[in-house]
């Protein structure tokens, strides 16, 4: 409950034009353990791919196109075609997985031990919204510190603004589906057996944007319960997958019933594997982009009930399952399909796979069909989860029209549901609310991509943003993060106790092995494919350099934006921008502390009348 201070000091703050406060769900309509679950599955399962000749004629240009975002349905085979071998395939995405588990770790100290918050003498952790973003920095402050306010910074303390800045341009440009988005009108066109158009794919794939954001925009509750839809269904069809493989690799006959034992030999399974060490680090990169659907609920952590209680067991728990799903569905791949149809077919695995088991000739529409289905769940949750995080960069203040962006409104259904219901003023302010503005920049920027990109085939197009998203949001800011991690973890000497909310297994291994692999794969992402390789450019259609280039030239461009933020605008006006963010903390009845609402005050100062801590 709010004690009388705080109610004043959020009376005062509606009141002053400078100031706005944003408030949390309500307990009523915070998510709980199985919507927490169903936002990993639902990102984590499914996605898109396409082959040249798998998609012909949607693809005729290309003779071998391989990219990322396929997830399960498709990827088992890109990365078989990448090592030329099913015991190091099945191995890579046993690492891969491993790599992913380590990581759910690393999210989950820093997530549950920061923000800090010292309150009435004691300093608590208090769990936020926004990700990584708030491992790197933050600004925020409490109100009930003693005697003064006290600035707390996490990881990259200095310069101020500078990992603000970085991360916020990066997340807000890339930090959406817009390949995925791409792939689901392709496979639309596929599933309803429509010759290539690459307007068509565009107008579906802005469709598919516009659809999510304007749900979650106007019906908070509806988008939820959507996900959890999407995740269920998602979940009986990789069980089916399973179910028929590995009754047909015991004898079943459910159609054809055609059964491929010899790629389990271990005589052959691992002979004749690529030489090439490019093949072998792309194919460990395809491997892991799947997992990283663990990042879901961690965006929206200030939404979750009891984040200190359930979130730790239902993320790694959830995880644990999905790696395990993952194999199992690799097995029943492996039990039906030989490798040389793989390695030779232009049909997706899932659709050779329906054809070997079922003997059906209209198996590649139907899981073009069911791979459409399962994009638009990616990119459902993907909106949802993005918004949050986009909403937390605005409010550092960084932004134009930062207080725009950073809002909530109530959404049109709670309040036509409250005129229904005849609702009070103050019922009304308890309905549920939604980050439109948030979710508009999450459009525009997702829609301007799809517009960048139309010199290109959408086939080309969709390979350069899912590759580029993989490189940045997976990659690089798990390094960071990762890293920094290590270091509070070698050189804070009281990291120890701010930490005790959740201690990983194993100490420093976890967060030491995503430090070294994602490293290790920025710069292997450096050297050149083979010829024959499935990532080179024969089959990619761009260099293999472009995405790392670009990737780590967005670090570049977000210090631009720093230097003008930080230096240049504040020279110009002969002020800088003080950014404060007062949490009103509150018990969750369970032993844990988190935020009701957080008062955001945007300011200009003169510097010379400012203390050390403002600027």
């Amino acid at each position: 409950m709010l004690d009388q201070e705080d109610l004043d000091r959020l009376q005062e703050a509606k009141e002053n034009p400078n100031k706005f406060v944003i408030s949390t769900p309500e307990d009523r309509q915070k998510l709980g353990a199985i919507t927490v679950i169903c936002l990993i599955l639902n990102r984590t399962i499914g996605g898109f791919m396409r082959s040249a000749t798998a998609c012909e004629p949607y693809c005729n240009e290309l003779k071998t196109f391989f990219n990322l975002g396929s997830g399960i349905f498709i990827l088992p085979a890109t990365v078989l075609r990448g090592t030329d071998s099913i015991g190091i395939s099945l191995l890579i995405w046993t690492f891969a997985g491993i790599v992913s588990i380590a990581a759910i770790l690393v999210w989950l100290e820093l997530s549950l031990s920061i923000p800090r918050y010292e309150l009435d003498g004691n300093e608590v952790s208090v769990p936020r919204s926004g990700g990584e973003k708030n491992y790197a920095s933050t600004t925020s402050r409490s109100w009930r510190l003693q005697p003064d306010f006290c600035q707390l910074e996490y990881i990259y303390k200095r310069p101020k603004f500078l990992v603000t800045c970085v991360y916020g341009t990066l997340f807000i440009v890339l930090g959406n589906l817009s390949g995925n988005a791409i792939g689901f009108g392709s496979y639309v066109l596929e599933a309803a057996n429509i010759q290539n158009n690459d307007a068509a794919i565009r107008g579906l794939a802005i469709a598919a944007l516009t659809t999510t954001c304007l749900l979650h925009a106007i019906w908070r509750k509806g988008g939820i319960l959507l996900n959890n839809a999407f995740a269920f269904m998602k979940v009986m069809i990789l069980l089916l997958i399973i179910i028929a493989g590995l009754a047909s690799l015991g004898g079943a006959s459910l159609g054809r019933g055609t059964i491929h034992t010899a790629n389990f030999d271990t005589h052959t399974s691992f002979s004749n594997p690529r030489k090439d060490m490019a093949s072998y680090t792309d194919s460990l990169v395809y491997a892991m982009y799947p997992y990283t659907g663990f990042l879901q609920p961690f965006y929206v952590l200030s939404e979750v009930k009891r984040p200190q209680g359930i979130f730790a067991k239902a993320t790694i728990g959830t995880m644990i399952f999905v790696v395990v799903l993952y194999i199992l569905v690799n097995v029943a791949f492996f039990s039906v399909v030989s490798k040389a149809e793989i390695m030779g077919t232009g049909l997706d695995i899932a659709s050779r796979f329906f054809e070997e088991i079922f003997g059906s000739t209209t198996a590649s529409r139907v899981m073009a069909g069911i791979i459409a289905f399962s994009i638009y769940g990616n990119i459902l949750v993907m909106t949802f989860t993005a918004s949050r995080v986009k909403q937390e960069i605005a409010k550092e203040g960084i932004l134009p029209f930062s207080k725009f962006f950073a809002g909530n409104t109530t959404t049109l259904v709670a309040k036509l549901w409250a005129k229904l219901k005849s609702q009070t003023a103050h019922q009304h302010g308890e309905l549920e609310q939604s980050p439109a503005a948030a979710l508009l920049l999450h459009w525009v920027f997702a829609t301007l991509l799809i517009a960048f990109t139309a010199s290109q085939t959408a086939a080309v197009a969709y390979s350069i943003l899912v590759d580029l998203y993989a490189y940045v949001i997976m990659l690089l800011m798990k390094f960071f993060v990762a890293t920094g991690l290590l270091y509070l973890q070698w050189r804070d000497p009281v990291w120890r106790e701010k930490s005790l909310n959740f201690r990983p297994w194993g100490g420093s291994t976890a967060v030491l092995l995503v430090s070294l692999v994602t490293g290790f794969l920025l710069l292997a992402a450096f050297v050149p494919p083979a010829d024959d390789s499935p990532y080179a450019f024969s089959a990619q259609k761009f260099q293999w350099y472009i995405i790392p280039t670009v990737g780590l030239g967005g670090l570049f461009v977000g210090g631009a934006y720093f230097i003008v933020f930080r230096y240049i605008i504040p020279q110009l006006k002969g002020k800088q921008l003080v950014v404060e963010r007062v949490p009103i903390i509150v018990s969750d009845d369970y032993g844990g502390w988190v935020q009701k609402h957080e008062i955001v005050e945007f300011s200009w100062g003169i510097p010379e009348l400012m203390s050390d801590d403002e600027k």
